[in-house]
């Protein structure tokens, strides 16, 4: 087992295998503790002494390093949050969540932490690659059968692998993915097979109501003309991943309103202009589907997770595994 012991100036080291940005401040301490198991496969627990946001930016994506892993992470103490695929899972105590590498992604953890992370090559996790984009920054509910036994797994995995030799280490990093592919099956939204022209013009449906957020007019009617299909067929395009367009748009601009809610760059925005940069004409209605959705009001959201200023410039920087 690899141990490191770091503060906020020695995060340098701390990065392995997905070059990131690391912020965080200069009192920060934390700890690494490390089991390689064979064929890209390492599990690991992190203790955090404090705020920690680690970015993997669309341009470190784009670099070759990395972007064949994925990492799922529990947390067994603390809170925080991962950004993907614009999707933002809220992680608590118990809780689990999975990223890719080949894709920008963002990790919060606030104040005290500890977090299990099972990171391997994708190639390893039996699902398809619809199945897996799908999966990801989703909040796995601890309660759940698959995923208490995969966290008891982890657990003792953890506690266990310097007495294993290395055929079974390698096993056992194996039966670590195969469990976390039967706890992936049961969050992941249902993905159509194949790539055919339903699909297609779905995802390019999806993709234009992302980029097209502020556009207050944009409604199921205007997506299903602007695809040159009709109303009907639009809901029997998003019935396919389990939603409606109304209620996919609305989910989508609550999604960024939280980001920019949690961006400290963002700090200087009232709740009116966030309102507005995510399509929401009216505040009062913004705040009440904002509220609905996450049990709090924008403002109270603002509060709890924006930390402006916990970034010294001399701590921000890339991050690149020795």
């Amino acid at each position: 087992m690899h141990v490191q012991e770091f503060s906020g100036e020695d995060l340098e080291g701390v990065a392995r295998g997905m070059p990131v940005i690391m912020q965080t401040r200069p009192d920060y301490r934390g700890r690494l503790a490390l089991h390689g198991l064979g064929q890209a496969v390492t599990l690991s627990r992190t203790n955090s002494g404090g705020t920690l946001r680690t970015t993997r930016t669309p341009r470190l994506a784009a670099r070759t390093s990395g972007g064949h892993l994925l990492r799922f992470c529990v947390y067994v103490a603390g809170r925080g949050h991962v950004h993907q695929h614009d999707r933002f899972a809220e992680l608590a105590s118990g809780t689990g969540v999975l990223y890719e590498g080949a894709r920008p992604w963002e990790l919060f953890s606030s104040d005290e932490s500890q977090c299990m992370n099972l990171q391997f090559s994708r190639e390893l996790l039996p699902l398809r690659t619809t199945e897996i984009t799908e999966a990801c920054a989703r909040s796995v509910d601890p309660a759940g059968p698959a995923m208490q036994m995969l966290t008891g797994y982890l657990g003792r995995l953890f506690d266990v692998a310097d007495e294993l030799t290395a055929g079974q280490r390698l096993d056992a990093g194996r039966a670590a993915i195969e469990l976390l592919a039967m706890v992936l099956r049961d969050v992941t939204p249902a993905v159509p097979s194949g790539d055919g022209p339903d699909e297609v013009l779905l995802e390019m449906m999806r993709m234009y109501a992302r980029e097209h957020l502020s556009d207050p007019s944009l409604r199921v009617e205007e997506l299903a003309r602007r695809h040159h299909v009709s109303v009907r067929y639009a809901y029997s395009l998003f019935a396919r991943i389990g939603t409606t367009p109304g209620a996919y748009l609305r989910q989508e601009r609550l999604l960024a309103a939280r980001v920019m809610l949690s961006d400290p760059r963002c700090a200087w925005l009232g709740t009116s202009d966030i309102a507005a940069a995510v399509g929401f004409v009216n505040l009062r209605t913004f705040e009440r589907a904002f509220q609905r959705q996450y049990g709090m009001t924008p403002a109270g959201w603002r509060c709890e997770h924006c930390c402006p200023g916990s970034a010294p410039a001399g701590l921000e920087r890339e991050m690149f595994p020795r």
